[in-house]
């Protein structure tokens, strides 16, 4: 193994550590059932969630989990 697949394999193990972090720090989505009883709520917060810490951890997730699957296909193909 070259020095270059453990750069890759250490950096990999950091992306799906904080890949697991940023999942489990996330709220549930309770809305569906609110939805349902017509109690669905449209204040500041649920029109702005791009800005707060949800909408925040939802993009920084996004952006993980596809270099998760970028980092699994490299180390996969064994081209180091």
């Amino acid at each position: 193994m070259s020095a270059l697949d453990y750069v890759f394999g250490v950096i990999f193990i950091i992306v799906c550590a904080a890949l697991v972090v940023l999942v489990l720090a996330q709220e549930g989505k309770n809305q569906g059932l609110g939805a349902i009883q017509g109690t669905v709520e449209n204040t500041y917060w649920s029109k702005n969630k791009g800005r707060s810490r949800e909408g925040i951890l939802k993009k920084v997730t996004v952006v993980l989990s596809l270099l998760f699957v970028v980092f699994s296909i490299i180390l996969n193909m064994n081209l180091f």
